[in-house]
């Protein structure tokens, strides 16, 4: 039956987790012996390593004292430890940032940290310790060696450590080598101070338009869904195509309006929107769900992008594959994002010639949005007369009433008191220039109090 879920048990649940387990621990055992299969011991004497292997071969590192140094990056103990004829390339069991659930002996589920597979130099790369790091390749560390899956190169990006990147590079590391995940280094540069990184990788001849193996996003994808303007322009100026799409055909203006964001990161977002928008980015491109940049901003009740994309064409009223226009997406959400003020969304989607809600339907817009009296009223306020009931008032509650009760008094007294003479008058202009308002209003040079009343001035209460 269409929509309907299973209900698993806790047997199979368990069971189902235990084999999701063991098909990872597949995986990292898998990973472990493809960095081992070259491991080849020869005789040596003792020392901080355990036995001496060729150079190049890769060895299981267990001691303490020399993961230790390499995490601290004491640079005198690595001397010490990494010095002669000691191997380089060794392989570190660490512990990973990432909690997952594990299975113990007597099938008890705890919380653990992952395991991960990391070398000296990987270490050393990625925390930024460029003394260490240069000690390791003057004495031969394999730049190319990446047990866990990435190269030394790709974690340094990912930690923003533009030394360690310089350092790499110049030993011969590969821009465009791809990880296990099958994303290259500029893929990696996602964090504000790996700018400098990607600018290295740029002039080492970084492709900038390769496409991830699984998500097919280019680099410029991961700057714009990370709000990066630095990188966006970046990218751009050395040629990253502005409308490649990925496997869910989003373009980088789809993954920057989509990609969730707090109300402080609002300016960021619409900078980069902006810089896309003026690269002549398509703003009517849509995704495998018909969304459109404006159905994605409106997700995310960003006013300021919802704002550009309509003054720039959007239409308003399309709707996604699901049906829903740009309304039903901000009205959807508003309880969620009250922090990003949805009432601006709401009143310029309005401005611009939003389809208004069918009347009948305005009670469960109530109960749903309540929380926010400013979304009610624009929408409130494109209507000559609405047929309030007592209904109303008990769909909102009491809590709130009270946080607002100049407001909710004003909505309730609807029901038996006309709209103003000044709002009927407001009602026919809009009426008359649906969908115009922000481009007529200006060239008729009225009064800037009308103009703002015209455009659905927020009163906090209904007249």
């Amino acid at each position: 039956m269409p929509g309907s879920t299973f209900a698993f048990s806790s047997s199979a649940l368990r069971s189902l987790r235990r084999e999701e387990e063991l098909l990872e621990r597949h995986k990292y055992t898998q990973r472990r012996n493809r960095a081992l299969q070259k491991t080849s011991s020869v005789p040596g004497q003792g020392g901080g390593l355990g036995r001496r292997t060729r150079r190049m071969d890769p060895q299981v590192c267990c001691d303490p004292l020399v993961q230790n140094a390499l995490f601290s990056g004491n640079l005198e103990k690595v001397q010490h430890f990494f010095s002669g004829d000691a191997p380089v390339d060794l392989i570190i069991e660490a512990r990973g940032d990432e909690l997952r659930w594990t299975s113990g002996e007597l099938g008890l589920w705890s919380l653990t940290y992952e395991q991960e597979l990391t070398t000296p130099l990987h270490i050393t790369a990625s925390r930024g310790y460029t003394d260490c790091l240069k000690h390791l390749l003057m004495h031969g560390a394999n730049v190319e060696f990446a047990p866990g899956g990435q190269t030394p190169l790709q974690e340094a990006c990912e930690n923003g450590c533009t030394e360690s990147v310089k350092l790499l590079l110049s030993f011969g590391a590969n821009p465009n080598a791809v990880s296990d995940s099958g994303f290259t280094s500029l893929h990696y540069c996602k964090i504000p101070d790996s700018i400098r990184c990607a600018k290295l990788l740029l002039q080492y001849g970084a492709c900038v338009n390769y496409q991830s193996e699984e998500e097919a996003d280019t680099p410029l994808h991961i700057a714009a869904r990370h709000g990066l303007e630095e990188h966006v322009h970046l990218l751009l100026r050395y040629g990253a195509s502005v409308d490649k799409k990925n496997k869910e055909d989003q373009t980088p203006l789809n993954a920057a309006c989509s990609q969730p964001h707090g109300p402080n990161q609002m300016d960021l977002y619409y900078r980069v929107c902006k810089v896309l928008i003026e690269s002549k980015a398509d703003i009517h491109t849509k995704d495998k769900d018909q969304q459109h940049p404006l159905h994605l901003a409106c997700k995310n009740a960003n006013s300021k992008v919802v704002e550009l994309l309509l003054e720039l064409g959007s239409s308003v009223n399309i709707m996604s594959y699901s049906g829903s226009t740009a309304m039903q997406y901000i009205l959807q959400n508003v309880a969620y994002k009250l922090e990003h003020r949805p009432e601006n969304v709401v009143r310029a989607l309005l401005n611009y010639g939003a389809i208004r809600i069918w009347p009948g339907a305005l009670i469960k817009v109530l109960t749903y949005c309540c929380s926010s009296p400013r979304t009610i009223e624009a929408l409130m306020n494109t209507y000559d007369r609405v047929r309030v009931t007592e209904d109303w008032v008990d769909a909102v509650p009491l809590e709130i009433q009270q946080r607002h009760p100049r407001f909710f008094e004003s909505l309730f007294c609807l029901g038996q008191k006309p709209r103003s003479l000044q709002h009927l008058a407001r009602f026919s202009v809009r009426l008359h220039l649906d969908g115009k308002l922000p481009h007529v209003l200006p060239q008729l040079q009225l009064p800037p109090t009308l103009t703002d009343f015209l455009m659905l001035r927020f009163e906090d209460v209904l007249f």
